[in-house]
């Protein structure tokens, strides 16, 4: 079934980030569009119990609470599956 195009302009920020983020993905921009349209309009995307918590924890980072650094948690990761691995925990 063929759909209707419809040109919608943005501003020049968001068609790069756009492009940026569809090539990324391997996806056109209207297929990112049309994929990001169908997550926000999904009750089940963003369960309010799970924003409400995440809301929480940004908070607490923005207070100053104590964060793990990137390269600790590659470091971590990597160890899944061998010898080394510890659960995050244990450490």
């Amino acid at each position: 079934m063929y759909a209707a195009k419809r040109l919608i302009e943005v501003d020049e920020r968001t068609a790069v980030t756009l492009e940026a983020t569809a090539a990324e993905r391997g996806l056109s921009v209207p297929d990112l569009v049309a994929e990001m349209t169908a997550l926000a309009a999904s009750p089940e995307a963003l369960p309010t119990d799970q924003v409400a918590e995440l809301d929480r924890r940004w908070a607490a980072i923005e207070a100053g609470e104590p964060t793990i650094s990137n390269d600790a948690v590659v470091r971590w990761l990597r160890t899944w599956g061998s010898p080394a691995f510890k659960s995050w925990h244990d450490q």
